[in-house]
């Protein structure tokens, strides 16, 4: 009798056990996966705001980044004050681009308000187009205020000669798999990215991935820098295309410094 008792005892603690395992799969898979995006198909730029709730402005937003910069309207604008600072280098693949985060103590100043470098990265092609044309590559340089307000720079890449500043970060590249690549005792400065030629445009527009959030103050550099056409290959391989279309004015005002382009 009590060897029965033990055997049914043993046996409901293993139909138990199955019975909790099962509900335990099936409440996993009934957890909703983390959103996606991506730059084509079913999760591409044309899909994003039914995504995720949170990415519903880049479906209604009416301040959308990126555009195509072609009605300025000139004016004596404050030139913006550059202040970089070497830094570690440590290159990122967030996935959608290769990312450069940066350390405290860089940043730009414009009409007295400064803000503070966070990051950069890379698009190909360039997200913004000037008169209809599209650069090979663009760098996005974000700030941020201590009001939480973003400001960014974008520098445009057309085919030329090698960057030298793009070379250490482009050969650093994680490998396929791997987020981050730290690169011991080198440090890259961002000022030496830059065209001696500063003039821009700028306007309000927004964040070019999800979410979109608008209110960013928008500086596109009217000076290209070059890149040699093996380092665009190095870049493209990885991302052959993770730029957003460019999106409606919906009356914004462009505005250009006097300075003619290059």
């Amino acid at each position: 009798m009590n060897s029965l008792l033990v055997n049914t005892g043993t046996r409901l603690k293993t139909l138990f056990a199955l019975v909790a395992f099962a509900i335990s799969v099936q409440t996993a898979a009934a957890e909703p996966t983390p959103h996606h995006w991506s730059y084509s198909g079913e999760s591409g730029p044309e899909h994003w705001a039914a995504e995720d709730a949170s990415f519903a402005t880049c479906g209604i937003g009416k301040h959308q980044s990126p555009i195509d910069i072609a009605k300025t309207v000139k004016k004596e604008l404050p030139a913006i004050e550059f202040s970089y600072r070497p830094m570690p280098l440590t290159v990122t693949d967030t996935g959608h681009s290769i990312q450069v985060n940066a350390a405290p103590g860089s940043g730009v100043v414009v009409g007295g308000e400064h803000y503070e470098l966070v990051q950069f990265h890379f698009h190909h092609p360039s997200e913004e187009r000037i008169y209809g044309r599209r650069y090979s590559m663009v760098a996005h340089l974000v700030h941020k205020n201590a009001k939480g307000e973003l400001a960014v720079v974008a520098v445009l890449i057309r085919k030329g000669q090698p960057n030298s500043f793009l070379k250490a970060v482009f050969d650093n590249f994680p490998p396929s798999g791997t987020p981050e690549s730290s690169v011991a005792g080198t440090t890259i400065d961002l000022g030496e990215f830059l065209p001696q030629r500063r003039g821009y445009f700028t306007f309000d527009g927004s964040l070019t991935t999800p979410p979109c959030s608008e209110h960013v103050r928008w500086f596109v550099l009217k000076t290209a820098v070059e890149a040699s056409q093996a380092q665009l290959n190095q870049f493209s391989v990885r991302y052959p295309n993770n730029a957003r279309p460019t999106q409606p004015l919906n009356g914004r005002v462009i505005e250009e410094t006097k300075e003619s382009p290059q």
